[in-house]
């Protein structure tokens, strides 16, 4: 799995940091380990995030014609080429997560990491990645974000131990914004504690009203989990 890792500004061995995982959306995927930077790499580069909030942030790489989920799709129509997907409930991980996790933990063990302070993001694919991976992994991560995303609303459950921010914007015509707004419906209703942001004029490409979200980064690192 290849993957980019950002340290912590001026780092210092003795002390442990919050760590990140962002997870990029279908046009960044591939094997040159570096399209992955173009969503989101600039936000963390921030120095005005990077002095504030210091942490290790990761961008792994998802292969092509892989994806982080687990996403099942169905040909409606062979001739017009329509299809539908659907999440399944469980079941084995796609390759792209079953590296992502290993990555996770060996992270984990080998740096030196502020457990309490776990927080993973994505947006498109990366988004319906994010909602897998804490689904799997639900008591782990303290925060999650997922922009433009979609998910099984059945895994919400698993999902109320992490604190959420969901974003859409409501003219996306790739991933409608129904499913964002069908998963904070579900996550309320599970206990979770969720907030969305719907932007009326944004297409697919919400994540830059997202990152451009003066209170992201604050709200993220505020989050410890207990």
């Amino acid at each position: 799995l290849p993957y980019r890792i950002l340290y912590p500004a001026n780092f210092d061995t003795a002390k442990k940091y919050p760590l990140v995982f962002f997870l990029h959306g279908s046009g960044e995927r591939g094997s040159d380990n570096e399209i992955q930077l173009v969503h989101g790499a600039k936000f963390f580069l921030a120095d005005s995030h990077r002095l504030k909030y210091p942490a290790f942030i990761i961008f792994p790489q998802c292969a092509k014609n892989k994806s982080w989920s687990n996403v099942q799709q169905v040909i409606e129509d062979s001739l017009r080429g329509k299809r539908t997907s659907y999440f399944a409930d469980g079941g084995i991980p796609s390759n792209p997560m079953t590296l992502l996790q290993q990555l996770i933990f060996y992270t984990i063990q080998n740096y030196p990491v502020e457990k309490k302070q776990v927080y993973v993001g994505g947006l498109s694919i990366g988004a319906m990645g994010t909602y897998e991976l804490v689904s799997r992994e639900p008591k782990l991560f303290a925060a999650a974000f997922a922009i433009c995303g979609r998910a099984n609303p059945a895994i919400a459950g698993r999902l109320r131990y992490t604190r959420w921010w969901l974003f859409h914007g409501m003219k996306d015509d790739v991933v409608l914004p129904v499913y964002t707004q069908q998963m904070e419906v579900a996550l309320k209703k599970a206990g979770a504690n969720v907030k969305a942001t719907y932007y009326p004029g944004a297409n697919h490409n919400s994540w830059a009203p997202a990152f451009a979200e003066p209170g992201l980064m604050r709200w993220l690192f505020a989050q410890r989990r207990r």
